[in-house]
């Protein structure tokens, strides 16, 4: 009988695995990579490496291979061949005739294959792919730009940037441009934003959006620090002096620190009457005011509360009952004012007179007339005159 062989059983082999390395574990580690794990990892590796296969809405660099006549062939290899033609080869003409073989050039793919195998490509929208980046970038890192302004409407100002057409809204405005008018009054607005046509201004983007081809500017802050920071500096009762940036119907502007204006109401500007304030202060004339309130990120300034104020004097001299000469020096919806002294005037009622025709017909702009003090309230600046003169039939 035939010896067989038996199997062998190393029961006490001494083997010992590396540091950390059981048989149990070594039998898992080789289930968890098995050679073909292994191997579709380094393909994958491979792969990664690999260019991708542009797709459409892609920006492409590539190099021009020949120009025919509405046709520009670009190399994408290993993907194929890239072309410009049709309308996309209008909108760009005048950039593709100057084109030579070997020049590379931007596009963005708007078809990954056509009906020929091309891949087709736009310069147009690469290049609108292009500033919409830079405007993002711009808007990220607030890069002061120097723009025309192009057109106004009642809202704003119509700015453009690399051909891009954006908006600048009216409360977006520095101190120094924004429209100066106290009604609120459209009109007007527009009127005065029409003044900054054609003038450069230096603006930031605060807004863009590709999607809606839309692009919104800030003039505010624009290399400086915010206004409302400023104004904090500044309290009540400080006396500055300042320069004469503007005037309006309803006072003067004036520039008291870098990028800060204040405004003096008509009725701060004197104690008499004023009625034109253009006609009193010029652009550039230097003058002293007074901080009177300083709220919301603005500044009030007053001139007249840095003199006298007449009334102090008038309650030395004047009471209630008393007859005096007054001149007329403006008619209001109530009647007229009459000033008994400069800076001090009072009210005479149309009541008086039973219609307004009746008061003018009867008292003339700049004459002088009698009357008697019905009310006199010089802590508030108050009083009231009755005519004591023949009144006109």
């Amino acid at each position: 009988m035939q010896n067989r062989l038996k199997p062998v059983y190393f029961k006490n082999f001494n083997y010992q695995p590396p540091s950390g390395l059981t048989r149990a574990n070594l039998k898992c580690k080789r289930a968890r990579n098995p050679p073909e794990n292994i191997m579709s990892e380094k393909i994958a590796e491979l792969l990664k490496d690999l260019p991708k296969a542009p797709k459409k809405g892609d920006v492409v660099e590539s190099k021009v291979i020949s120009s025919e006549r509405g046709k520009v062939f670009v190399d994408l290899s290993p993907f194929g061949v890239g072309i410009i033609y049709g309308r996309e080869y209008l909108s760009a003409r005048d950039i593709l005739k100057n084109v030579n073989p070997g020049d590379t050039i931007s596009a963005k793919v708007i078809e990954e294959e056509n009906e020929d195998g091309y891949i087709e490509l736009s310069l147009r929208e690469a290049r609108q792919a292009l500033i919409w980046k830079e405007a993002e970038e711009a808007m990220a890192n607030k890069t002061p730009l120097e723009l025309t302004v192009k057109d106004a409407n009642k809202g704003g100002l119509i700015i453009e940037w690399q051909g891009v057409v954006g908006f600048l809204p009216a409360s977006q405005l520095s101190s120094e441009h924004y429209p100066r008018v106290e009604s609120g009054d459209k009109e007007q607005i527009y009127h005065e934003l029409k003044q900054l046509v054609g003038k450069k201004l230096s603006v930031v983007i605060i807004a863009s959006d590709p999607k809606e081809q839309k692009l919104i500017f800030s003039e505010k802050g624009v290399g400086a620090p915010e206004k409302s920071d400023i104004v904090l500096q500044y309290n009540v009762g400080d006396v500055l002096e300042g320069e004469v940036t503007g005037a309006t119907d309803f006072g003067v502007f004036v520039k008291i620190a870098e990028n800060l204006e204040g405004l003096v109401h008509i009725s701060e500007m004197d104690w008499a009457l004023v009625e034109d304030p253009k006609s009193r202060f010029k652009v550039g004339e230097k003058v002293k005011v007074k901080v009177i309130e300083v709220k919301d990120g603005k500044i009030s300034l007053s001139i007249k509360a840095l003199t006298e104020d007449p009334w102090k004097e008038a309650a030395k001299k004047y009471k209630k009952g008393d007859q005096v000469q007054a001149v007329i020096i403006k008619y209001n919806r109530h009647g007229a004012l009459a000033s008994i002294e400069e800076g001090v005037a009072g009210l005479v009622h149309v009541s008086d007179f039973g219609s307004a025709e009746k008061l003018r017909e009867t008292l003339m702009l700049g004459r002088s007339y009698p009357f008697e003090i019905t009310v006199f309230e010089p802590e508030t600046h108050k009083m009231t005159l009755t005519y004591k003169g023949e009144k006109a039939e």
